[in-house]
C-alpha cells in the first residue's frame, strides 16, 4: 500500500467526515491524523483502506467522547456550576441552522447518525453494510428510516424554534 497516495486520496473525506460528525475542525484534524498513523502501523489491502480509516475514526470518536463525559462527571462532582447549561453569549456564536442540524444529530441513534454521516461522504451501500455490519440488502431501508427520523427531529426543533421567535416578537410589541 502506497500510503502517500492513500492519504492524498481519502484524508479530504475523512476530515469532512469527522468535522460534520464532531463540529469541531481542530478536533477533526487530531482524529483524522491520528486514524492514518494507525494505518502506518496497521497493513490493510488497498480496496479496505476506505472503509478501515473510516472505521477506526469512528472508534477514535467515540472513545473521545466517552473520556470528555468521564472527566465532565469527575469535574460536576466537585463543582455544582459546571452541570448548568451553556451561556447563551456562547450558544449565540453558532450559526442557528448549524446547530439545529447538530442538535438534531445528536438526538438519532448512534447507528442512524453513522448511516448517514456515512452516506452524506459518498459511501457505498455495500461499503455502509460492512462497517456497521448488516446486509447490504438492508442499507437502502436503513437509511431510508434514519433520513425520517432525521426529518422530524429537525422539524419539532425547527417549529419550536420558530414558535419562540414569535412569542419574543410578541412579548416586544
Amino acid at each position: 500500500m502506497d500510503f502517500d497516495a492513500a492519504f492524498a486520496k481519502h484524508h479530504p473525506s475523512v476530515f469532512r467526515y469527522l468535522h460534520r460528525l464532531t463540529g469541531d475542525a481542530d478536533v477533526a484534524a487530531d482524529i483524522a491524523q491520528e486514524s492514518f498513523v494507525r494505518l502506518l502501523d496497521h497493513p490493510v489491502p488497498e480496496d479496505k483502506v476506505r472503509a478501515w480509516l473510516f472505521t477506526v475514526a469512528t472508534n477514535l470518536v467515540r472513545d473521545r467522547a466517552r473520556t470528555r463525559e468521564r472527566r465532565l462527571r469527575l469535574l460536576k462532582a466537585g463543582d455544582p456550576a459546571l452541570g448548568q447549561a451553556p451561556r447563551p453569549d456562547e450558544e449565540l456564536e453558532r450559526e442557528e441552522s448549524i446547530q439545529r442540524v447538530r442538535r438534531s444529530l445528536e438526538q438519532l441513534g448512534p447507528r442512524d447518525r453513522q448511516l448517514l454521516m456515512l452516506r452524506e461522504e459518498g459511501f457505498r451501500y455495500g461499503e455502509i453494510a460492512e462497517l456497521i455490519g448488516v446486509a447490504p440488502g438492508s442499507v437502502g431501508q436503513l437509511l431510508a428510516r434514519a433520513l425520517k427520523r432525521f426529518a422530524r427531529v429537525y422539524n419539532d426543533a425547527e417549529r419550536t424554534a420558530n414558535d419562540e421567535r414569535s412569542d419574543g416578537d410578541a412579548s416586544h410589541r
